[in-house]
C-alpha cells in the first residue's frame, strides 16, 4: 500500500508541475540556507581528540597580573591559555604524566643542498618528543628524537608525508639533511599527513589553519634563539631581563602544554604537583593571584577557547527560523494543491477509503516533496559553502565542506520540514465530506 501511495504522489506531482516545483523550491531554499550554516557550525565544533577526551588535559597556570584580566575584559578569574617558558620547563621535570608535551609555533627558511628548489618558509612546531604519541600521529618512516633532545640541542627534524614528497620525491628521507635558517637538520622521521579540524592541540594560532610541516626538538631554543611565531602575551615590564635569555625568564606566556593522565590517582598526583609548584613560586614573589590552575579536556578546551562563538550559534538559530518561514509558505502551497484534489479524495472516500488512508496518502506526497527538496537543498548548500570559501579567501577551505553525515542530515531535515508542512493540509483534506463532491463527479 505504501508503494501505491508513493506512485500516486509522483503522479500528483507531475500533474501540477509548477505548483510542485514551487513547493520543492521552498523546502530546498530553506534547507540549503540552514545546512550551509549548520555545516559550518558542525565542522567548527569537531573534536579530533574525542577518542582520548578522558585522558588528555590542556594545562593552565594562573600567573597573570593580579590587578587586570588576561583578555582585557571584566573577568579577572580568566587564566592564560599558555604558559611561560620557565613554568613549562619546571612542569617537564614531573614524572607523573604518562606523556606530556610543551610546544609552540615557529617558522624557518627551508633549503636543500644540491637542489633547484627555491627556498620557502616552513611552518614548524617546536615540541617535545611525546607530541607524536600523545596526539596519535603515525610515522611512515623513522621515529621521534631521544628524550634528552627536549632539554639539549639536537638538530633533528620530523617532516610530514606531503613535505617529504616535496623535498625528496616521496622516498624514505631518514638520514637526509635539510637547512632551516641556514642550520643543517637531519631528518629522523616522516609522519603521515596529520591535519585535524579544528586544531584542538593549538587553538591559539588559527584553529582552522593547516598543521605544521616540520617538527623540531624543544631543546633548541637557546642555541637557535627561537622566538614564538604564535601568540605571545605579557603583563609585566621587566627591565632587568635583557636579551633572549631575559625573554625566556620573563612572565611572557607562549608555550602550550598538554598532559596525558590515565587514572584519577594519577591526575590527583599531578594536581598535587601543580599545587606545590605554585606555592613554591608564590614564596619567590610570583603567582600573585589566588592559587589556581586548569586541567581541561579537549572537548572543554574547544569551549574555553570559543572556537564556536555565540554569533555562530545565533546564525544557526536564524537559519532554522528561515527554514520555518519556508515551511509556512509550503503549508499554503500544499493546502492549495490538496484542496484542488478534494473531488478525487471525495470519490476515494465514497469507494471505501478511510480518513486515515486519505491522510497517509497526502502525507506521503509531502514526504516526496521533502526528499526532492532535500536533494536540491544539498546542491544549494554546496553552492553556499563554495561562496563561503571564496569570501573567506582560503580561510574556510577545511570547514566549508559537507560530509555524508551532513548530506543525510539535509535530506532528513527536508523530510521533517515537509512532514510538518503537510500535516495540516493532509488533515484538512482527510476531513472533507465526500457528499459535497459526488454531485459534481
Amino acid at each position: 500500500m505504501i508503494g501505491y501511495y508513493f506512485s500516486l504522489a509522483m503522479r500528483s506531482l507531475r500533474g501540477t508541475p509548477i505548483l510542485s516545483a514551487l513547493m520543492v523550491a521552498a523546502i530546498a531554499v530553506g534547507v540549503g540556507a540552514s545546512m550551509t550554516v549548520l555545516t559550518l557550525n558542525y565542522m567548527m565544533s569537531q573534536n579530533a581528540l574525542s577518542h582520548k577526551d578522558e585522558v588528555l588535559f590542556a594545562v593552565q597556570l594562573d600567573s597573570w597580573d593580579p590587578n587586570a584580566s588576561y583578555r582585557g575584559d571584566s573577568n579577572l578569574t580568566r587564566m592564560p591559555w599558555e604558559l611561560t617558558y620557565r613554568d613549562a620547563q619546571a612542569l617537564l621535570r614531573s614524572d607523573t604524566p604518562s606523556r606530556q608535551v610543551a610546544m609552540h609555533r615557529w617558522g624557518a627558511t627551508v633549503t636543500v643542498d644540491d637542489s633547484e628548489m627555491r627556498p620557502f618558509i616552513g611552518q614548524t612546531r617546536v615540541t617535545t618528543r611525546d607530541f607524536f604519541a600523545l596526539f596519535d600521529v603515525d610515522f611512515l618512516h623513522g621515529g621521534t628524537w631521544e628524550k634528552n633532545a627536549d632539554s639539549n640541542p639536537a638538530q633533528q627534524v620530523v617532516i610530514t608525508r606531503k613535505t617529504n614528497e616535496k623535498l625528496f620525491g616521496g622516498e624514505n628521507s631518514v638520514g637526509e639533511t635539510i637547512n632551516m635558517d641556514g642550520h643543517p637538520f637531519t631528518v629522523i622521521g616522516v609522519i603521515e599527513n596529520w591535519n585535524p579540524v579544528p586544531k584542538v592541540h593549538d587553538l591559539n594560532n588559527g584553529a582552522f589553519d593547516d598543521s605544521e610541516a616540520f617538527y623540531i626538538p624543544f631543546g633548541l631554543h637557546r642555541k637557535l634563539e627561537i622566538f614564538s611565531w604564535g601568540n605571545t602575551n605579557s603583563w609585566k615590564h621587566e627591565e632587568d631581563l635583557e636579551g633572549f635569555e631575559g625573554f625566556l625568564q620573563s612572565e611572557s606566556v607562549w608555550i602550550q602544554y598538554w598532559v596525558e593522565l590515565h587514572t584519577d590517582e594519577q591526575k590527583q598526583r599531578f594536581e598535587n604537583f601543580l599545587t606545590s609548584y605554585i606555592q613554591e613560586q608564590k614564596a619567590q614573589g610570583r603567582f600573585e593571584r589566588p592559587l589556581k590552575f586548569g586541567l581541561t579536556q579537549p572537548s572543554e578546551w574547544l569551549v574555553v577557547n570559543e572556537v564556536l562563538r555565540d554569533d555562530n550559534r545565533v546564525l544557526g538559530w536564524l537559519s532554522l527560523a528561515f527554514l520555518l518561514v519556508c515551511v509556512v509558505n509550503a503549508v499554503a502551497l500544499l493546502l492549495a494543491k490538496f484542496l484542488r484534489k478534494a473531488p478525487e479524495a471525495g470519490v476515494r472516500r465514497a469507494l471505501g477509503a478511510s480518513r486515515n488512508a486519505i491522510f497517509t496518502q497526502h502525507l506521503i506526497e509531502s514526504v516526496c516533496i521533502g526528499i526532492l527538496g532535500g536533494l536540491m537543498g544539498i546542491l544549494l548548500s554546496m553552492f553556499g559553502l563554495s561562496a563561503v570559501k571564496s569570501l573567506a579567501m582560503g580561510f574556510a577551505d577545511r570547514i566549508a565542506q559537507m560530509d555524508w553525515l551532513m548530506m543525510l542530515s539535509a535530506v532528513g531535515l527536508a523530510v521533517v520540514a515537509s512532514l510538518l508542512a503537510g500535516l495540516y493540509p493532509a488533515w484538512r483534506i482527510s476531513r472533507t465530506s465526500p457528499s459535497i463532491y459526488l454531485k459534481t463527479q
